[in-house]
């Protein structure tokens, strides 16, 4: 296959992939939010905190580094593969040493046997990890899906029949760990490779140069992202923080459904054409529309929609997640343009970039917190709003000066979606006034999503014409791609 058929069977099996994990997680954590108090989310979110700023140094930024060398050697791979395991085996230990420290610094004691008991994480991901890039390198995004979807299947049933079963917080805590152990099992049954003893200290080299900087982005993206977590925890306890982890989970899930697939494949794309300063230029200005036509209305709509969904999905005791919710939806737009910025700047070389972007993200967002977290949860999710959309401009600075596209040109790409997803905000707004709240929950919200729907796609084909037709043929070639590669 071409690049550009190779991209679309990727897009497909990547969106197969991120949409049925996604699926089930979403229906899981649906199953689970009605079985298991919102302190148990809170406990969990603390330990996830730790774990996931530990597990930003597994990894080392090697994966990338295998996805993006233009020549790689067998040298790289056994190397990034064995630093990786010691790494992994030292975190695991520190992990179990510091697991009570961590918890007197929540002043939670709950939190020390759940840290001990996800510690393992480290040296499972450190297992995969070299195997997993293998296959991203390739594009074999049908083995990465298999693999996924049932992990997840397994962990989520497993999860639900322990909260059924009345174990509370420790079956999110089974969930997250089983996940873990499945796809490292079955990642080894999948791959072509598995390493040897072919250790180099240049190779070693050439790989820490490279992935030094993809840590530094992952560590300060890791400050950005999970600083409200812990302050929130911190300062306003483990209710509050339940409150809004489920609310940011959802933007977690929608972003894997609407950014992640697409950005996925478009690093790998554009390391591919990274020579090529045309081909990288028309590749992302592609990409740029394309994500912005899907993206935006499904946030937009959310937002629009937050509390029918929360009270349809999670119930009433989740009622304090809603204005939270709404917020971080525009969230989600921001970063369906952010992470394909991301993907550029480490395909084009650039990996600092995106380390100093971060880094400028990260304070800022800490800053904020901090002066906002005692007012509560929605002034923190204000300002991580406020935040994302002052720094947008610098993106747009940054490719302009990367890859030679002007920032008229880049804005004009958006126009399509926002256009769109203005007139189906408008239709969402007169549906409320007239529909109200006496009609059934479940067919109110059936009724505004498809007339927001409708009248978003209608927009699109009246006003840009060509984009619409676009989106339908891209949306063709992946369906008929899922149909002639059935799992």
């Amino acid at each position: 296959m071409n690049l550009r058929e190779k991209a679309i069977n990727s897009v497909m099996w990547s969106a197969t992939q991120t949409w049925g994990v996604r699926v089930i997680s979403f229906l899981v954590m649906i199953a689970l939010a009605r079985l298991v108090a919102p302190e148990a989310f809170g406990l969990v979110a603390y330990a996830t905190v730790f774990i996931s700023f530990a597990q930003i140094f597994v990894d080392q930024g090697f994966s990338d580094a295998i996805v993006q060398f233009p020549q790689l050697g067998r040298e790289h791979l056994d190397t990034a593969f064995w630093v990786s395991v010691l790494t992994g085996g030292i975190l695991t230990l520190v992990s179990l040493l510091v697991s009570d420290a961590v918890a007197g610094l929540f002043r939670e004691p709950q939190l020390a046997p759940l840290i001990r008991w996800l510690s393992p994480i480290f040296i499972l991901s450190a297992l995969s990890s070299v195997q997993q890039a293998v296959l991203r390198r390739k594009l074999a995004f049908k083995v990465l899906t298999i693999r996924s979807l049932v992990a997840n299947l397994v962990s989520g049933v497993i999860a639900v029949i322990m909260a059924f079963s009345g174990y509370g917080v420790w079956s999110l805590v089974a969930k997250i760990l089983v996940t873990a152990i499945v796809n490292a099992v079955m990642l080894w049954q999948v791959s072509d490779w598995h390493p040897s003893f072919r250790l180099s200290v240049k190779r070693f080299r050439e790989l820490f140069a490279f992935g030094i900087n993809i840590v530094g982005g992952n560590f300060v993206d890791f400050l950005s992202v999970h600083s409200d977590d812990f302050l929130i925890g911190y300062f306003l306890g483990p209710l509050a923080l339940g409150y809004y982890t489920l609310a940011y989970n959802l933007l977690i899930v929608m972003t894997d459904l609407l950014v992640s697939v697409p950005n996925a494949v478009a690093f790998p794309v554009f390391s591919s054409v990274q020579t090529d300063a045309a081909g990288i230029k028309r590749a992302f200005s592609q990409v740029i529309l394309l994500q912005s036509v899907v993206a935006f209305p499904v946030f937009l709509g959310v937002a629009s929609l937050s509390s029918e969904v929360v009270l349809q999905l999670y119930g009433s005791q989740w009622l304090a997640s809603i204005p939270v919710l709404q917020l971080l939806m525009l969230i989600g737009i921001v970063r369906s343009a952010t992470y394909i910025y991301s993907s550029v700047f480490r395909a084009a070389g650039k990996p600092s970039w995106r380390f100093g972007i971060y880094l400028l993200t990260a304070i800022a967002n800490v800053i904020g917190f901090a002066l906002v977290v005692r007012l509560g949860i929605v002034a923190v999710a204000a300002s991580y709003v406020i935040v994302s959309y002052l720094l947008m401009p610098l993106y747009f600075l940054m490719i302009r000066n990367l890859i030679g596209v002007s920032i008229h040109s880049h804005l004009s790409q958006y126009g399509p979606a926002i256009v769109s997803s203005l007139a189906m905000l408008a239709i969402l707004y007169l549906f409320r006034l007239i529909v109200g709240e006496q009609m059934m929950l479940l067919i109110r919200l059936s009724i505004f999503a498809l007339a927001g729907a409708a009248t978003y796609l209608l927009t699109l084909r009246l006003t840009h014409p060509p984009v619409y037709k676009q989106m339908v043929g891209v949306a063709q070639s992946a369906l008929a791609g899922l149909l002639s590669h059935p799992i």
